[in-house]
């Protein structure tokens, strides 16, 4: 058995303790508190116990249980009493102060020694942080005779006293509000306006439109202005060689579309470039696999991702690729620098090379056994499961992707990026840029850790064919590593996009620079290319605000082509649902602060709940009373306290919405869009403009006064909403023949009456259609990667040969239309016959 645990965590002391007592033997690990152990856990989870069977145990209750059946006790009536307690009040009450102060004082009052209540003034003053902190003031105040606990907590704090506790509270996350959950719409009654808000809103609301309306036709090629506020944006590179899922699509360009579009509506003068990332590895990998040259396989696959996000709607300024020959321009004028500034250093590294295939294999050639988490499908650059960076010859029972052979341990020179030299000047632009820019709390973290841990040398060249060529004469034969010179393609990507690409990426105080990504791609932008960029004393622009979301997963797994499990590209254009309404539901779920799940079920309620029945049916029940009761012209508005109080509630959802898009908190700005059209339908729904048309005068015009609010409401909705969803919106002003000074206006926060009295407005038609519950279930099932599974199962079983045949014919479909969506050919190919 192994036991893993960690400096200062809490969390450890009783299973240390236990294990001390049992005497059971067991190997101690001391490892970081952010190392993922457990394998098949999507978060750090320590103590952690691996059993002989190889399954873990992290709850610390079980672990103890545990090690006391296996020496051969049983817990007592009275620790099982504790236990109960421990996992039901103490750890539930984390995050509440009052409520964990009182706790405290009722576990000290249960003790009766002297040597327990001496800890009542240090535990209190540690209760704001939690039972974490409890625990271990309780366990390390025991008397000098209770050795064991005294041990265990020696060797929790290894010797640093309540300053290894706090280096551990230090790394928790802050709890989670409890307002606004990411899986329920926001509090529409959170907003209260005063007096003095009412009737600032009628004063704004009786102003007009910006006398000149937002320029919406690019002039190619954008280039930074003086006086303007110059945006550049990037999405990281998505590899050629794959078909990109729903999760690579909102972690990287969707995310960076929807502020690129944001930030024009708000005048800024904003580039946003990306493109495909086409050498190394993965792609020599693919044209193996397809018999093709790279340089085909590129070609191929850089179509197939322009179509889908063409599909998407992402509107990128320049859409470009890495195999170009100011790549190669751009990557050795770096490389010059960084050898000129004696920033390079080479090396003799271990490497692994199948002798079957008689060459090196790059990372992405082998997978083994993660030396971490022991996740099994490591590959020899990075373990997906636990995150870390790893070597190749780090792997336990490596594999030659290709062959599946046993590769060996070979010797090969190398360069490597002192990043130890780069440190101190790369500690000062961090300070700096992540204090006054926008970068996402995970960004922060994870870039942190990597800077505490100290930083290593980095190599940067592969023996490989297919790359950017290292130009020094002592390293011909071989290519720079991807992570060096993938980043550096969207300064290759700009060159290629106008020749003054410099006015962007050498302007560091005339450009702001915003990088968006997953998260594991975090230490490539925030570590390795500033330091390169740092080292190369050019002054480039370094990113300003890096924003980088959790992972997205599908229903409750992960992606997996292989499998056919999840959307991959262009499936979703298969599936009839308009690309406004996924554009809509993934920026809904979007992983902001966790990872989150992509549901069938969810995206057909958040279809019919808040785009049916909440956004369109208002949007529509405004235009619709106007063109039945006021002859497709807005009437007469006369406001009334209700009206202006309204006024003012849009008006602060308005404000929150763009606070929320300036810090790029993209989901949450479109939970306030929801918010206005929750309150326009209540507001119709308590006016009753249907009945009041068929009154008195003064009911009459109180009917008019309520449509024209409402579809002036509307009109505002359509320029929040296009940079979500740009054909609603587009639709939206299509009908109500909106200005198109409203957008310039409007997002600027101020909301005025667009839409004044006398203006006729077009054909009002619904937005959205219903996601009926048989054909969810189909695409589900479709998309749901079960039916290998049911193959397999039908012929454990032995049925009927017809039967399987059946269910085959399903599953070479379901692969065809896989095959199809990555731009394969759906021929199946000849497979050779199995060796007896």
């Amino acid at each position: 058995m192994e036991l893993f645990v960690s400096e200062g965590n809490p969390h450890c002391l009783k299973v240390l303790s236990a294990l001390e007592v049992t005497g059971v033997q067991c190997a101690v690990h001391y490892v970081n508190h952010e190392e993922r152990v457990v394998p098949f856990l999507s978060r750090p989870a320590l103590p952690a116990l691996l059993l002989p069977s190889g399954e873990y145990l992290f709850s610390p209750n079980a672990i103890c249980r545990y090690l006391f059946e296996v020496n051969g006790q049983e817990s007592s009536e009275h620790s099982n009493q504790w236990l109960e307690w421990d996992a039901t009040d103490l750890q539930v009450s984390s995050n509440k102060i009052k409520t964990c102060f009182s706790i405290l004082c009722t576990v000290l009052s249960l003790f009766s020694t002297p040597s327990y209540t001496n800890c009542s003034d240090s535990a209190s003053a540690c209760c704001q942080k939690g039972h974490k902190s409890i625990e271990l003031h309780v366990f390390s105040s025991y008397s000098p005779k209770d050795s064991v606990c005294q041990s265990a907590a020696q060797k929790v704090l290894q010797g640093k006293g309540l300053q290894g506790l706090k280096s551990y509270l230090q790394r928790q996350p802050a709890p989670q509000s409890s307002q606004c959950r990411d899986t329920e719409p926001c509090n529409i009654n959170l907003c209260v306006v005063s007096e003095k808000d009412v009737e600032a809103a009628a004063l704004t609301w009786s102003k007009n439109l910006n006398a000149d309306p937002l320029a919406t036709d690019k002039r190619h090629p954008i280039l930074p202005q003086e006086g303007k506020r110059n945006v550049l944006v990037t999405s990281a590179l998505p590899y050629v060689n794959n078909v990109p899922h729903l999760g690579n699509i909102i972690g990287c360009v969707l995310s960076a579309d929807v502020f690129s579009r944001y930030g024009r509506l708000r005048g800024w003068n904003l580039l946003y470039i990306c493109g495909t990332d086409e050498y190394g590895t993965a792609t020599e990998n693919k044209a193996r696999e397809e018999g093709l040259t790279p340089q085909r396989i590129c070609d191929k696959y850089h179509a197939v991702h322009s179509s889908i996000y063409d599909w998407f709607q992402i509107d990128f300024d320049f859409f470009g690729r890495t195999t170009t020959q100011k790549q190669t321009e751009i990557a050795q004028d770096i490389f010059w620098r960084l050898h000129k500034n004696e920033f390079l250093v080479e090396d003799t590294v271990d490497q692994l090379r199948c002798e079957a295939c008689q060459r090196f294999l790059a990372d992405r050639f082998v997978e083994g056994i993660c030396p971490y988490c022991r996740y099994p499908e490591a590959r020899g650059d990075q373990c997906d499961k636990c995150g870390r960076l790893i070597n190749a010859v780090e792997l336990k029972e490596p594999q030659c992707k290709v062959c599946k052979q046993t590769p060996v341990i070979r010797s090969s020179k190398h360069l490597f990026l002192d990043l130890p030299k780069l440190e101190t000047q790369l500690e000062e632009w961090l300070e700096e840029t992540t204090s006054t820019g926008d970068w996402t709390a995970n960004a922060k973290q994870i870039t942190r850790s990597w800077v505490r841990d100290g930083l290593k040398p980095r190599c940067i060249t592969r023996d490989l064919q297919w790359g950017t060529p290292v130009p020094h004469p002592d390293f011909k034969e071989k290519v720079f590593y991807v992570w060096f010179d993938a980043p550096i393609g969207y300064l290759s990507i700009t060159a290629n996009y106008t020749d003054k690409w410099e006015k962007w990426w050498k302007n560091p105080h005339q450009v702001e620079l915003y990088n968006f990504m997953a998260k594991d791609n975090v230490p490539f932008h925030s570590v390795v290319f500033p330091c390169s960029l740092l080292g190369a004393k050019d002054n480039y622009t370094l990113v300003n605000h890096l924003i980088a979301t959790e992972y997205l997963n599908y229903e409750d797994t992960k992606f997996s082509k292989s499998r056919g499990v999840g959307v991959f590209g262009d499936m979703a254009k298969d599936t009839g649902i308009p690309s406004d309404v996924w554009r809509f539901y993934l920026l809904y779920v979007r992983p902001e602060g966790q990872d989150s799940a992509f549901s069938w079920a969810d995206m057909a309620l958040k279809n019919n709940s808040e785009l049916l029945n909440n956004l369109g049916n208002f949007i529509n029940r405004a235009g619709m009373f106007v063109t039945k009761f006021f002859e497709g012209c807005v009437p007469v508005m006369e406001l009334q306290q209700e009206d202006k109080k309204l006024l003012a509630v849009v008006g602060w959802e308005l404000q929150q919405y763009i606070q929320l898009m300036d810090r790029v908190k993209i989901r949450d700005a479109l939970k306030h869009i929801l918010n206005i059209s929750r309150h326009g339908n209540q507001y119709i729904q308590v006016n009753e403009p249907w009945k009041k048309i068929k009154g008195e005068d003064t009911e009459r015009q109180r009917a008019g006064t309520v449509t024209g609010v409402s579809v002036n409401i509307s009109c505002l909705l359509s320029v929040m909403l296009l940079p979500y969803m740009p054909t609603v919106s587009q639709t939206i002003r299509d009908q109500l023949n909106a200005p198109q000074s409203c957008i310039s206006t409007m997002l600027h926060g101020t909301f005025v009456c667009a839409l004044k009295a006398g203006h006729r407005i077009g054909t009002v038609s619904p937005l959205f259609q219903k996601l009926e519950v048989d054909q969810i279930e189909a695409l589900k099932k479709r998309f749901g990667g079960q039916q290998g599974d049911k193959v397999r199962e039908l012929k454990a079983q032995k049925a009927e040969k017809a039967v399987i045949t059946a269910e085959v014919a399903k599953l070479l479909d379901l692969k065809k239309q896989l095959a199809l969506a990555e731009g394969k050919s759906s021929e199946p190919v000849p497979q050779k016959g199995k060796k007896k």
